[in-house]
């Protein structure tokens, strides 16, 4: 699964060539490149939520909405595993760096799931008998976007096989970079430095347009920006 980042920028060059809107260097590519990425891969989790909010599911094999995105979606879904250290009685762990988005957490040793709670809780519930953490009914609070906090804050919750969390989670894609060398003076593409876009190829379009949108705000050419909606609101009502 792969879209190329050269492909994308030679169509690109020529849809901003033909139109007389200028050069886009390969160093402002890259920027609005894996801008318009994130973008895209965003646009997945509200467009999941709005399908079944709709209802938009069907019984065909290859054309029901929510598994079209959902296929979008799965090579990005992840599951990892993370011990929390008690070095200073916090039972903090450290998640994996590349994570966008946080799924179901688990304690190992008992495979309960590890509940969400917001800091402001937390306080309330350790000084509440009746909902205070115990093992068998662990909590963490996200302390930052890498790390959650695990209560009870015991050494046992913390080390050994029972401190061990696994966790479910959506990572981000990784960065897009059309890699160049430099020949009398002119960039000529590199495979061998570069990075394909990492999502479905299906997108190719999306991104094509998606960046000249943006490159039409940026570099102040807003013929560009004219171009690039008509044809991406033309695409999405193909979607619809």
């Amino acid at each position: 699964m792969a879209v190329s980042v050269d492909t994308v920028y030679q169509k690109v060059l020529a849809l901003a060539n033909k139109e007389q809107r200028g050069y886009i260097t390969p160093q402002e590519y890259n920027l609005l490149a894996n801008q318009a990425q994130l973008l895209i891969f965003e646009q997945y989790f509200y467009d999941i939520d709005a399908a079944y909010d709709q209802q938009a599911g069907n019984s065909g094999e290859y054309s029901d909405r929510i598994d079209t995105i959902q296929e979008k979606i799965a090579p990005f879904e992840n599951n990892g595993t993370v011990v929390a250290s008690v070095v200073t009685g916090t039972a903090i762990a450290t998640l994996p760096a590349g994570i966008h988005k946080l799924g179901t957490v688990f304690r190992t040793s008992s495979n309960n799931i590890v509940e969400r709670v917001d800091a402001s809780e937390i306080n309330m519930m350790e000084q509440t008998a009746l909902y205070a953490p115990t093992a068998a009914r662990s909590v963490y609070v996200r302390r930052s976007p890498t790390t959650i906090q695990l209560y009870p804050i015991t050494p046992n919750i913390a080390t050994s096989s029972t401190g061990i969390v696994t966790f479910n989670s959506i990572n981000k894609p990784l960065q897009a970079i059309w890699g160049y060398v430099v020949v009398n003076e002119q960039a000529l593409y590199d495979a061998t430095l570069s990075v394909d876009f990492d999502l479905h190829p299906s997108e190719e379009s999306e991104l094509v347009y998606k960046i000249l949108e943006l490159s039409g705000i940026t570099l102040n050419k807003p013929g560009l920006v004219q171009i690039a909606t008509s044809e991406e609101t033309a695409m999405q009502q193909l979607k619809q």
